[in-house]
């Protein structure tokens, strides 16, 4: 429960911080718990995206390999760009194109030194 808990005070955060910045915004349905869709949905102006938002003070985040398909189909069907949102710790969140992680035997891998290269915040997508 309180991995779920943080997840969703995780996510609320991110609505906020997109809300602030003009983007109407849509947290899907059962997010949280293995849905199909990305648990956020933004929109403003030409710009929609997709968001699986994770909250892990760890030095690499992995995805598992069905939750990985079920996003790249749900964003060739919509052709929404959808990323993974990282919330790390003190730094913020970071914002991964799905092709940016590495697929692993069980599952899709990247370390946070990798997504503190790409560094990718919210100001690069508004």
């Amino acid at each position: 429960m309180l991995r779920y808990a943080k997840g969703a005070r995780s996510e609320r955060e991110l609505i906020g911080l997109f809300s602030e910045k003009g983007f109407s915004v849509i947290r899907a349905a059962g997010s949280g718990v293995s849905s199909l869709c990305p648990d956020i949905l933004v929109f403003k102006g030409g710009k929609q995206y997709g968001f699986e938002c994770k909250a892990w003070e760890c030095g690499s985040l992995s995805i598992e390999k069905e939750k990985m398909k079920a996003l790249k189909e749900w964003e060739r069907n919509t052709g929404i760009t959808t990323f993974i949102a990282w919330r790390i710790g003190r730094v913020g969140w970071r914002f991964l194109y799905l092709d940016e992680l590495e697929e692993r035997e069980k599952n899709y891998t990247i370390s946070m030194r990798k997504a503190m290269m790409i560094n990718r915040g919210i100001a690069e997508l508004c």
